[in-house]
């Protein structure tokens, strides 16, 4: 038996009335999801272990088996094992983001999603002693802080709105952090990027925001936990490192973007011939949760429809089990995360009385509410991990 795990980052949501009192997943239209539910087994599954906020690190964490509460440090470290950044002992990793400011609020969490070409230009003009700055994908870039003691961070995608002066670097680290958002600031103000981007009607990154750092961790090998080789398809930094620490193969896909625009076939095709050298893959779409994010219902259905794509081109070529979930909520209505428990269907191991996938039919499902770290098992047919 071989396994595939289909993520629909944020795909979760809550009624809404210009869906008529839908969800996104239950107005979308989901023939492949819906075929898993029905000859799967359904049920609701909580991915955020109280005291964590509901980030995608932690929650994908959970999905695949690992307890946050023993190897989880911040989203930063997990982002520098994919970029191939080894932190020394003594090293703390942030993620930054670039992003737009105007008079003290968060405007944009992500400067419009800035392209990596524009972001690598603008953090090349940036130098700040005591941090070392590296490009990523977008708007996702790192800061290692050497020698470093830690700081109280809020994640950007949480205040777009609001005045940030409540929620600056606080502690430890906080003195270098803030010397480099002013950094930024004063480097980006008059960069080419950005004076190419206004002029363009695009907006400007006006200074970058570090966030969620922390040490190196200690991830169990897969294999060793599991007895299976395992390979991880995802677009952006925070799975793949994941992965990384997890010594499972990362598979990178041309075509895969971390945005709604992203080539859905392509993660689908990539899985398909891993799957012939691997025993297990995770395919992490990134799409819903950033049209979550930018509260576009129009763009979330699409994303769960791109999805659901991907989902029945795996179903027409592969004959093993399948787990289909979101990692948690992204409600348009909150334009972030929530720690609510999310749907999940597993194919493979019999059928329940679920006939459509969603939100409030998974609540149906045989499989109950369950924990996180009940999922592989059930996909595995094993009694516990």
């Amino acid at each position: 038996m071989k396994y595939i795990v289909v993520l629909g980052d944020g795909m979760a949501d809550e009624p809404l009335e210009e869906l008529g009192g839908q969800t996104p997943l239950e107005y979308a239209n989901t023939p492949n999801m819906d075929l898993v539910a029905r000859e799967g087994r359904c049920g609701l599954l909580k991915t955020v272990p109280d005291g964590f906020e509901p980030g995608s690190d932690v929650a994908n964490l959970s999905v695949l088996g690992y307890d946050p509460r023993t190897c989880y440090t911040g989203r930063g470290p997990l982002e520098a094992a994919s970029m191939g950044v080894d932190l020394a002992p003594s090293d703390y990793a942030y993620r930054f983001n670039l992003v737009t400011l105007r008079d003290g609020v968060m405007e944009d969490f992500n400067a419009g999603h800035i392209s990596s070409e524009e972001g690598a230009a603008l953090i090349r003009s940036l130098a700040v002693p005591g941090a070392d700055l590296h490009p990523g994908v977008s708007y996702r870039n790192l800061m290692v802080v050497h020698e470093a003691e830690g700081s109280e961070t809020s994640p950007p995608h949480d205040i777009v709105g609001q005045a940030v002066a409540p929620y600056l670097p606080r502690g430890g680290d906080a003195p270098l952090l803030a010397r480099c958002m002013e950094a930024a600031e004063a480097a980006f103000a008059d960069h080419p990027v950005n004076r190419a981007r206004t002029a363009a009607g695009k907006l400007p990154a006006t200074t970058i925001w570090p966030w969620s750092g922390g040490k190196r961790p200690a991830i169990p090998d897969f294999t060793e936990r599991w007895g299976l080789a395992g390979g991880m398809i995802s677009a952006v930094d925070l799975l793949n490192g994941i992965a990384t620490y997890a010594g499972m193969e990362v598979i990178h896909v041309p075509g895969a973007t971390g945005f709604i625009d992203t080539d859905y076939q392509a993660k689908a095709r990539h899985a398909l011939e891993a799957i012939e050298h691997l025993d297990f893959i995770y395919i992490h779409v990134e799409a819903p949760d950033e049209a979550g994010h930018m509260g576009s219902v129009e763009e979330k259905v699409k994303a769960i429809e791109g999805v659901d794509g991907l989902l029945g081109t795996v179903l027409d070529h592969f004959d093993g089990a399948v787990a289909l979930l979101p990692d948690h909520p992204t409600p348009i209505r909150l334009k972030t995360h929530t720690s609510n428990p999310v749907p999940f269907a597993v194919l493979g191991h019999g059928a329940d009385s679920t006939r459509v996938y969603s939100e409030r039919e998974a609540a149906k499902g045989a499989y109950g509410l369950r924990n996180s770290a009940d999922l592989l098992p059930l996909l595995f047919g094993r009694k516990s991990a």
